[in-house]
């Protein structure tokens, strides 16, 4: 953007407050209890899961997780 921009005095017009609608920072943390489980994959399974992970540069366990939460509240209702 080579060309400035020029303000001018002009007024602005009638202003209208708007309520506000965005959550408070600590509403934004999704944090859900979580339950150590141990489980028997198969290898295949868990290479799998670890590629996808490694492609999104996340962990493996976090791929299986939220693979099952999504499972789980698609059947729950």
């Amino acid at each position: 953007m080579k060309k400035k921009i020029k303000y001018t005095d002009e007024k602005i017009g009638k202003v209208k407050v708007i309520k506000d609608f965005l959550p408070k920072p600590d509403e934004l943390i999704f944090k859900e209890e979580n339950v150590k489980v141990t489980l028997n994959l198969s290898k295949s399974s868990v290479e799998f899961f670890k590629k996808i992970a490694h492609k999104h540069g996340n962990q493996y366990q976090k791929v299986i997780r939220n693979l099952l939460d999504k499972y789980t509240s698609h059947y729950s209702e």
